[in-house]
């Protein structure tokens, strides 16, 4: 899956709708190339996208799991509390205004909001597999994870180095505190093992 008009169409005709704003598009775009996102960019939309090509097969509804991937972080300011709230507003107002029923635009919006804890219920597959495809960065390759580090640091360069350590050296142990990273097999299998080691050396790094 890529960001195309095509593959934009396609999604939504799959959703039921009864127009595709090739606009709304652009505007997502444009919202992940805004200047003080550094992570949360069309390189990570890209990469969640392509993730999920590989396990769309794994979803209940693979065309909301798709849209919420667009949306999940189409608001992110990163000194406000409020991200995942205001872009699962605007995904759902989005799905009533294509002419897609109700009961998707409230699951779509459902999806998105789960990117706020990072937690779903056991039965619930595609929230589960839609937060596996956000967290699959804390497998990647050691180089890619890296640069994922460096990328929400700048994110935050706001904030005085010795809070954004123990501030982000917290939230990584919360990750290796967990039974499993990722809830699905699939993920499971292919990335908790190094997400683990990407994790135990990025907090040790930052509680020198």
């Amino acid at each position: 899956m890529s960001i195309t008009l095509s593959s934009w169409t396609r999604l939504w005709g799959e959703l039921g709708a009864t127009t595709v704003n090739g606009g709304l598009m652009n505007q997502l775009v444009a919202a992940y190339s805004e200047r003080q996102r550094h992570y949360h960019t069309l390189q990570h939309l890209r990469e969640c996208l392509a993730q999920f090509d590989a396990a769309a097969s794994l979803a209940r509804r693979p065309a909301e799991v798709e849209l919420a991937l667009w949306f999940h972080d189409a608001v992110y300011q990163p000194q406000r509390g409020d991200n995942e709230e205001r872009s699962a507003q605007w995904a759902s107002d989005s799905v009533l205004a294509a002419g897609s029923a109700p009961e998707i635009a409230r699951r779509v919006r459902d999806l998105v909001l789960a990117t706020k804890q990072h937690t779903a219920a056991a039965d619930d597959l595609d929230t589960s597999l839609l937060l596996d495809v956000d967290l699959a960065i804390l497998g990647a390759a050691p180089a890619r994870f890296d640069e994922f580090e460096r990328q929400v640091r700048a994110e935050y360069a706001h904030m005085e180095e010795a809070t954004f350590r123990a501030r982000r050296a917290g939230i990584l142990a919360g990750f290796l505190a967990r039974p499993r990273i990722y809830a699905t097999p699939a993920f499971h299998d292919a990335l908790e093992q190094r997400a683990r080691a990407n994790l135990q050396r990025s907090v040790v790094s930052l509680t020198r």
